[in-house]
């Protein structure tokens, strides 16, 4: 339906006249007629007012379908760093009624994920900002300190607080109620070696290698892994090494390679292969995992114009590889950019 339509429709609904409307707007009743003649549009401005005035959402007022109301809801997302109370509970109403359709269900469940991941992020931005500056103010004290450990997620010495036991339970029963499907085996097996629980991850890694679906490099970098929580280093160093005499072209490989060394500290040998992976990666438009780990790793060796500059080589391929205009990340790794140039300025 167009907009003029809709705009009449909720009009009779409301019990409302040109006149009465164009008083509760602030503009001429001419211009409500043109509207609903489709003579003319509303200008943009007047939309929240307009769902304000017949209660309903804006995207209502164009009648869009449930499919496309959630297309707006993601790009929305991943637009803007954080959404007015109002949109919040406009979103969170809307997708609480699509949860129990069967044709919407799955995406719905999604969204609503992404919708409170969304604001769990935003809050956490503001919980560092202040906890931060609270710290700042009294380092000393431990009042603000463990929002700030939480918020950041900053490492715990507690060891009952950063185990990842929930996690392992939670992964450990999908992969006993789904025991084809790869990809909870690689969270468990993530989550174990976090806690170095490398004899339950060795039975794990069996299992998985024994998938149809299974990757036979992962397989190895996890192979990898397991010795390095077993504290066996050398025998460690050895399956990433033959993996790369192996796999010299394959950018994944050469990307578990970046981080295997990145963890162990090895820093001018992660970068070496966080490049060499960026560059052999036959995909496009290619991810800025690897650009991401060089930037990091610059950080911590304290080189920040190098970081500024690949957080620029970030800015480049999401503009020129993935097309971004302004979406969030595009705006983090801007300003990102921006803050890191600053910082080696005040070095200097």
């Amino acid at each position: 339906m167009e907009l003029g339509k809709k705009i009449k429709q909720l009009r009779f609904k409301a019990k409302l006249t040109q006149e009465q409307l164009a008083e509760k707007l602030g503009i001429v009743a001419q211009s409500v007629s043109k509207w609903e003649n489709s003579v003319a549009m509303p200008d943009i401005t007047a939309l929240p007012l307009l769902a304000e005035i017949f209660g309903v959402s804006i995207d209502e007022l164009f009648d869009l379908t449930n499919e496309q109301r959630m297309n707006r809801i993601e790009n929305r997302l991943d637009i803007e760093e954080d959404l007015p109370h109002d949109v919040f509970a406009e979103y969170e109403e809307f997708l609480k009624t699509q949860l129990n359709a069967a044709q919407s269900k799955k995406r719905a469940t999604e969204l609503t994920a992404y919708l409170y991941w969304h604001a769990m992020e935003s809050y956490a931005r503001k919980t560092r900002l202040f906890a931060e500056e609270a710290v700042r103010n009294a380092p000393g004290e431990r009042g603000c300190q463990w929002m700030l450990q939480r918020a950041a997620g900053h490492a715990a010495w507690d060891w009952n607080i950063r185990n990842h036991n929930a996690a392992v339970e939670f992964y450990r029963t999908l992969t006993e109620e789904h025991p084809e499907c790869v990809s909870p085996y690689y969270y468990l097996l993530d989550n174990l070696l976090a806690d170095r629980r490398s004899a339950e991850a060795e039975k794990v890694l069996e299992r998985l290698t024994a998938l149809k679906g299974a990757d036979p490099v992962i397989a190895e970098v996890y192979r990898a892994h397991v010795a390095l929580a077993r504290c066996d280093a050398p025998a460690a160093d050895g399956i990433i090494q033959r993996l790369l005499d192996s796999h010299p072209e394959d950018s994944a490989c050469l990307f578990e390679a970046a981080q295997y060394y990145a963890e162990r500290c090895e820093y001018e040998k992660a970068v070496r292969y966080y490049e060499l992976s960026f560059e052999k990666d036959p995909r496009r438009p290619r991810f800025q995992d690897a650009l991401m780990g060089i930037a990091e790793i610059r950080r911590i060796e304290g080189d920040f114009d190098k970081a500024a500059s690949t957080y620029g080589r970030i800015v480049d391929l999401l503009e020129n590889e993935w097309g971004l205009k302004d979406e969030y990340e595009l705006q983090f790794a801007k300003k990102e950019r921006a803050r890191l140039l600053e910082k080696a300025q005040s070095k200097k």
